[in-house]
C-alpha cells in the first residue's frame, strides 16, 4: 500500500509525459469505438442503428452489391 502512495504522490513524470498518455489513450479509444461501429454486425445486432456522430463507410462489398 505504501509504495502506490508514493507513486500517486510525486512519480516525477513530467505533465506533458502524461498528457501525451492520456491523449493518446482517449485517440485509441474514439479510433476503436469508430471502426467498431463501422464493422459487421455481431449476429443479433444486424438491425442496430448506428450513432449520428459516426460516419457512414462504403466498403467494397457495398459498392459491388450496388453494381
Amino acid at each position: 500500500m505504501q509504495i502506490l502512495m508514493d507513486a500517486a504522490a510525486g512519480s516525477g513524470l513530467p505533465i506533458t509525459f502524461t498528457a501525451v498518455y492520456i491523449i493518446g489513450f482517449l485517440a485509441a479509444v474514439i479510433i476503436g469505438s469508430i471502426a467498431w461501429y463501422n464493422s459487421k454486425r455481431p449476429p443479433g445486432w444486424e438491425n442496430a442503428q448506428r450513432p449520428d456522430i459516426v460516419p457512414d463507410l462504403e466498403t467494397d462489398s457495398d459498392e459491388q452489391s450496388e453494381s
